[in-house]
């Protein structure tokens, strides 16, 4: 019974530490810790610095990275493929499909 009239009087006081007309008591501030407090050596683009990825801004670096595995993994699939087909026999299979649809 005393715990629950003690958690009952704190709600009550938080209640009423804040008053219900003005929220702007309760809007959280940054301040001064945003994005004008560097770190380090500014990042620069990746093309201005093409031999050090440690000075490339983050979305560069992304971008770079996948472009890179997305080519290494296409190239490995078409090595271990067979790469590119004869191209007589490719333009044969192209004929016969199209006049596969017009019979």
């Amino acid at each position: 019974m005393a715990t629950s009239l003690t958690m009952a009087a704190r709600r009550a006081a938080a209640f009423t530490r804040f008053p219900s007309s003005s929220t702007s008591a309760l809007v959280q501030r940054r301040g001064l810790a945003g994005a004008a407090d560097h770190h380090g050596p500014p990042k620069v683009n990746c093309w201005k610095e093409p031999m050090n990825p440690a000075q490339w801004k983050e979305e560069h670096f992304v971008i770079v990275s996948l472009s890179g595995w997305g080519l290494l993994f296409y190239g490995g699939y078409k090595l271990f493929t067979g790469g590119k087909k004869n191209k007589e026999e490719e333009t044969e299979m192209i004929i016969s499909a199209i006049s596969n649809v017009f019979q």
